[in-house]
């Protein structure tokens, strides 16, 4: 019997989607190592975020109400103390620029063995850990040889949990050696193109190769200002230098989990694929039928970018370049 302690992720005063994966992860870990799930939630608007993770599957709710945003060194010793007194074996933390951040200080305080970037969990008397491999075309088992054990989780790779629960919410007093805290968040600044994060939008509108020259991408812009969609590309476009990094969508990239996603001139090798298979709608215009983007597609348009897009662009009430 091992119980599961899941650490949630907020920022800039919001919960981020992985939170509410989180619990879903956890919870069919937890069901079979026979234990129950613990969730984390650390610093911020503590109060609030454990209602809003108040949901089905989870057993108990620590909060731990230090500072406002992520803290490197806050976290690393709150989830420390935090999997010490929770009784839990198996720690659960998103693969995401924070979790990564303090996930490896942790396993080192700990001396507990670390996997990561988990797309499948599985405990039968042991914890055994999916992970894929060079560029997504290989998955490969990691069979844990300890009972304890901390799993980065990769996001978008489980359903979120919505439905409502009844745990039990504990203030947990962590011992947080101020001397220690060598950095302050005092504030957020975009990067460069940084006016939209393609994590958190609902409609994406995502161009590849296809779009053939630089002078191109206003087609594609005028097709995104017509749905109201935000603007993504596969990474040719950006190591080109066409679109900012913040665009690029796939395993080096964002990974994205909108309504929709209209991939348009992408062929979806799995490098891309991996970060927008979470879409609940995939849309693919591509001249080739037997693209590799048909492949996940919901619907497919077989036909050229430059004499789609523009009727597109028209059928929303938006004028072509």
């Amino acid at each position: 019997m091992s119980d599961v302690l899941a650490i949630t992720e907020h920022r800039q005063g919001e919960l981020r989607d992985v939170s509410y994966e989180m619990i879903t992860a956890g919870r069919e870990l937890a069901d079979a190592a026979g234990g129950d799930l613990h969730l984390a939630v650390i610093s911020g608007d503590v109060d609030t975020y454990a209602d809003a993770v108040n949901l089905e599957g989870v057993d108990k709710i620590h909060t731990v109400d230090h500072g406002e945003e992520f803290n490197h060194d806050v976290y690393t010793q709150a989830v420390e103390q935090l999997y010490d007194a929770s009784g839990a074996s198996l720690l659960l933390i998103p693969q995401t620029v924070n979790g990564m951040d303090y996930s490896a200080a942790v396993s080192g305080r700990l001396d507990v063995p670390l996997v990561t970037d988990a797309v499948g969990l599985e405990h039968n008397g042991s914890l055994e850990v999916t992970r894929e491999m060079y560029g997504s075309k290989v998955e490969t088992t990691v069979n844990v040889d300890s009972d304890e054990a901390i799993v980065t989780v990769r996001p978008a790779e489980w359903e979120p949990t919505e439905a409502g629960g009844d745990a039990s919410v504990e203030a947990f007093d962590a011992d947080i050696d101020e001397g220690a805290i060598g950095s302050t968040v005092t504030g957020f600044e975009e990067a460069a193109g940084g006016d939209v994060d393609l994590s958190e939008s609902e409609f994406i509108v995502s161009i590849g190769r296809g779009i053939e020259e630089e002078e191109n991408l206003e087609l594609i812009e005028a097709l995104a200002e017509a749905t109201g969609a935000d603007l993504g590309s596969s990474r040719p476009l950006v190591d080109n230098g066409w679109l900012p990094k913040n665009r690029q969508v796939g395993q080096s990239g964002k990974v994205v989990t909108p309504d929709i996603y209209l991939a348009i001139g992408i062929s979806g090798a799995v490098q891309h694929v991996a970060g927008m298979k979470g879409a609940d709608t995939i849309i693919a215009v591509n001249t080739d039928p037997s693209a590799p983007i048909f492949d996940i597609a919901d619907y497919g348009v077989v036909g050229d970018l430059f004499d789609v897009v523009p009727e597109l662009i028209e059928e929303f009430g938006g004028e072509a370049p």
